[in-house]
C-alpha cells in the first residue's frame, strides 16, 4: 500500500512501475511532500507536482522539480495554469487521492503511450480507519472502469483488496497505458503481477 504522505519512502507500487513511464513530463498529483516526484526526478523525468499545500511543495523547488499550489477541487473553471491538459504527459502518478470528477481527465491528460500510476483506498477501508467516508474510498474495480472510459487506457497491471504494511488497509491500484502506437508496450518490472 502507498507509504503515509509524511514517511518520504515512495510507494512500492509506484516504484515498481516507475521504469514504465517512457521519456517526458510527468505529473505527481496530489503530491504532499513529493516523495513520488522525487523518484520520477532521480529517474529522469521532468516533474510537475501539483498539491494545494505549499508549504508541501517548498522543498521540490529546491530540488529542481516544478512545483504547482492549486486546490484540485475548488469548482473554479480551470485556467492556463490548470495541471491536466490533453495529450501533455508521459506519465501521471496519484496515490492516497481520490476525486473522482477529475478520472476522465487523468486519462486525457496522458500522451498517447503514457503511462497512469495511481492506487488509493477502497471501499471497505473504513473498518481499519481513515479514510471512512465513501467520497474518499474506490468502488470495487473503478480503476478498471477508468481504465475503459473515452479515453482508452490498457491495463499493465491491477491490483484491489486488503493490504497489512504499512496498516491495514483496503486498496485498490492500477498501472495503465494510454493506447498510443501498437509497438509501444512498456517492458514490466519483475515480480508478480
Amino acid at each position: 500500500m502507498a507509504e503515509a504522505h509524511g514517511s518520504g519512502l515512495p510507494s512500492p507500487w509506484v516504484a515498481r512501475f516507475a521504469a514504465t513511464i517512457p521519456d517526458g513530463e510527468v505529473l505527481d498529483l496530489a503530491c504532499g511532500g513529493g516523495r513520488h516526484a522525487r523518484l520520477l526526478a532521480a529517474r529522469g523525468h521532468p516533474v510537475l507536482a501539483v498539491d494545494r499545500d505549499g508549504t508541501a511543495l517548498a522543498s521540490l523547488t529546491a530540488a529542481g522539480i516544478r512545483t504547482l499550489q492549486c486546490d484540485l477541487e475548488d469548482g473554479a473553471p480551470p485556467g492556463p495554469d490548470w495541471p491536466l491538459q490533453p495529450g501533455r504527459y508521459a506519465g501521471i502518478v496519484v496515490t492516497n487521492y481520490l476525486h473522482r470528477p477529475l478520472l476522465p481527465a487523468l486519462a486525457a491528460s496522458l500522451a498517447p503511450g503514457g503511462v497512469l500510476i495511481y492506487e488509493t483506498f477502497a471501499q471497505g477501508n473504513e473498518r481499519f480507519g481513515k479514510p471512512s467516508s465513501p467520497a474518499f474510498l474506490l468502488r470495487p474495480d473503478e480503476l478498471l472502469e477508468l481504465a475503459r472510459a473515452a479515453v482508452p487506457l490498457r491495463v499493465l497491471a491491477f491490483e484491489q483488496g486488503r493490504v497489512d504494511a504499512p496498516r491495514p488497509a483496503l486498496i485498490q491500484r492500477i498501472c495503465a497505458q494510454r493506447i498510443g502506437a501498437a509497438g509501444d508496450w512498456p517492458t514490466l518490472p519483475p515480480g508478480p503481477i
